[in-house]
């Protein structure tokens, strides 16, 4: 998982590093709320400016608070 976190940060540091580019938005739902250990799980299409296939990933949000205006779908 912390291989997972390092991948996905070094691609949007890459992605936000490229001048001129435009914003690419990817649908995606979220599976499970975990408000005790501070994640979320979210499930989305692939991410085809970084050549990411569709996936399911957990996220630990730095903002519990910001867990309370999401639910699962």
């Amino acid at each position: 998982m912390i291989l997972s976190k390092m991948a996905l940060a070094a691609m949007l540091g890459l992605a936000a590093a490229q001048p001129g580019c435009t914003a690419e938005f990817t649908k995606g739902v979220v599976t499970k709320v975990d408000a005790k250990q501070k994640k979320i799980t979210i499930k989305h299409e692939a991410l085809e400016n970084l050549d990411m296939p569709a996936m399911t990933m957990v996220f630990v949000v730095a903002d519990a608070a910001m867990l309370e205006k999401v639910k699962p779908g």
